[in-house]
């Protein structure tokens, strides 16, 4: 299996790997619209025999502190196809995610998912920080990842998504 950005060529099957992993197309539709509106800061897939089998997307969003606003990245929507489901594929996007945005620089990750997953990767709840969400979502869901350590170190505040995200 092999792990690469998309390109233009992968967008129906990233909108299908969407849909059928999440039972909706709503997920689908907000990669689509960032898509469009030029808001994505990474995207990668997992291609097994020249098939998409995952999918992973992250997109900037904004921390407002008392201090300013400072440039946050967002992970999520992942997806998998359901019969490829809980084979690490799902883990090895995102750790292939993270990797990159580290290298290129990027200073924190925002997710809001399982608590019981995303720790294996490095986050820890954002309330930690003094980080809350825009959205009213459970603190143990709602989880940051410093990729510079001391990144959120006084950065108390709230994320705010793109407005895209509104309603999914």
């Amino acid at each position: 299996m092999e792990v690469r950005q998309e390109v233009p060529a992968d967008v129906s099957a990233i909108y299908s790997v969407n849909e059928q992993a999440f039972g909706r197309p709503d997920e689908a539709n907000l990669v689509d619209k960032l898509r469009t509106n030029n808001k994505i800061t990474l995207s990668l897939v997992a291609e097994e025999n020249g098939r998409i089998v995952g999918h992973v997307l992250f997109s900037p969003m904004t921390l407002e502190t008392e201090t300013g606003s400072y440039p946050i990245i967002g992970l999520g929507p992942v997806a998998v196809l359901p019969e490829m489901q809980r084979l690490g594929i799902g883990s090895r996007l995102i750790e292939a995610g993270l990797d990159l945005l580290k290298e290129r620089g990027e200073t924190a990750v925002i997710v809001l998912g399982h608590s019981d997953y995303y720790p294996r990767f490095g986050f820890v709840r954002a309330s930690q920080f003094g980080i809350q969400s825009s959205y009213d979502v459970p603190d143990e869901a709602f989880m940051a990842l410093e990729l510079q350590e001391g990144s959120l170190n006084g950065r108390a505040g709230v994320v705010y998504y793109q407005p895209e995200f509104d309603g999914v």
